[in-house]
């Protein structure tokens, strides 16, 4: 890509290059990854399992769709059991993690690599842009990952289908660095099956230098996306949940998983307003597009705003950029996970890995790459910024535990309502 070069430096930044968002194409084929997910991939589902979530379905097969009023205890089948304690870990080993492009930093990876020398062991990377692609892969049974680093609404098919390996906690005492929700989070309840491994919110980004009110100070600053004054400088996350969130949220409909056909015909409605109105960017470069002004306001991840600032142009300083989310937290926060693969031939060395990654350190070591929050109790805000992880102007795109607690959460949706989704997220992308 351009500004980038082999050693990975960018503007004389050591360990920083362009690269995707962390987020790039997450939902990117979501109708087809929506397939994947509630038919394919489930097909290899019994019944609804012991869980105590919601249920959809009927006769033998049921998904289970967790959400905090339902929270969900995902079942150890039998002839799946978590392995014994007490084992050395792997030898001569690769240890095999399937993520997200460019979302680990490879300086973390050789320092596992380190810690572990006594076992000779080498830490693979592979990577995928869409979750379509992921479980497609997954799914295929062709591949021997041993880690998976999914998003947290994907968990119930991966459980359901028995892809992935219960964890044995005796190797996973860092557990103890995260925030308590995450050790029993209401998407796998007692952490069965996952740990956490960043969160972010979605909010507002703008430049000051290119916008003269202060956006936050709208009495409703979803507004702003539906301002003439900013035609052809408004820039949308291409990301069928998070811009549909949006009009919700500008209409204070706080239920982001919503099969309420009035509340998505608003959606609808409004949707083509604002393309008319606007005629917005959309697409996932949030990252890039602020920095270098192709847009003056951004929908935007809090962990790309943080990056943001190796983006921006030559001579320039990052001081410019704003972030705002809702200081009632009633707006999207979200985690990704690590999880066993069930297939991985590595099981010890995978569960040494994830508590490798939720050690402090480690972890920070990590997000000074990716830009995205470990969620460990000694990451607090003013931490954050002391150290500066986090520019001072960008303290908004902090996530603590308050936001997790009140936050507004991106379920797994049925198949019906992803479809009533879908029908309006391609009407607005087919310009209306």
């Amino acid at each position: 890509m351009a500004g980038s070069s082999r050693d990975g430096w960018r503007d004389g930044v050591p360990g920083r290059r362009p690269r995707p968002s962390r987020r790039a194409f997450l939902r990117g084929s979501i109708g087809a990854a929506a397939a994947v997910g509630g038919g394919v991939l489930l097909s290899a589902c019994g019944g609804g399992g012991s869980g105590t979530g919601g249920t959809r379905g009927g006769g033998a097969r049921q998904l289970q769709l967790a959400s905090p009023e339902h929270p969900v205890t995902w079942p150890v089948a039998a002839d799946n059991p978590p392995i014994q304690p007490g084992m050395e870990p792997e030898r001569d080993a690769t240890l095999k993690l399937y993520n997200w492009s460019d979302y680990i930093n490879a300086d973390t990876a050789k320092a596992f690599e380190k810690q572990y020398k006594q076992y000779n062991v080498k830490v693979q990377v592979s990577t995928f842009n869409t979750m379509e692609e992921a479980l497609g892969k997954i799914r295929s049974g062709q591949t021997e990952f041993d880690i998976f680093f999914p998003t947290y609404d994907q968990l119930g098919k991966l459980v359901q289908s028995g892809l992935l390996r219960p964890l044995q906690h005796s190797y996973v005492d860092n557990i103890d660095q995260a925030w308590p929700v995450f050790r029993n989070p209401f998407y796998d309840q007692g952490w069965q099956y996952s740990v956490p491994y960043v969160v972010y919110s979605t909010g507002i980004a703008w430049r000051v230098d290119k916008v003269s009110e202060d956006i936050a100070a709208r009495p409703n600053p979803w507004d702003v996306f539906w301002d003439a004054r900013y035609k052809g400088r408004i820039g949308l996350l291409d990301d069928m949940r998070e811009t549909m969130a949006v009009v919700l949220l500008r209409n204070k409909i706080y239920d982001l998983n919503t099969g309420d056909p009035a509340h998505l015909d608003v959606a609808r409605k409004q949707l083509v307003e604002l393309a008319q109105t606007v005629n917005p960017v959309v697409n996932i470069k949030d990252y890039v597009d602020l920095p270098e002004a192709r847009t003056f306001v951004n929908h935007a991840w809090s962990g790309d705003m943080v990056n943001a600032q190796y983006y921006m142009p030559k001579g320039q300083s990052a001081d410019v950029i704003r972030y705002w989310f809702p200081s009632d937290s009633k707006g999207p926060v979200n985690n990704d996970l690590m999880v066993l693969m069930r297939g991985g031939k590595n099981p010890v060395l995978a569960h040494h890995f994830l508590n490798f990654m939720l050690d402090f350190d480690n972890a920070m070591q990590n997000m000074s790459f990716v830009g995205y929050q470990p969620p460990l109790v000694k990451v607090t805000p003013e931490l954050l910024v002391e150290q500066e992880y986090i520019a001072q102007n960008l303290t908004p795109a902090i996530v603590t535990e308050q936001h997790v607690a009140n936050g507004l959460r991106e379920l797994e949706l049925s198949p019906e309502v992803e479809a009533r989704w879908q029908d309006v997220w391609q009407e607005f992308k087919a310009g209306g």
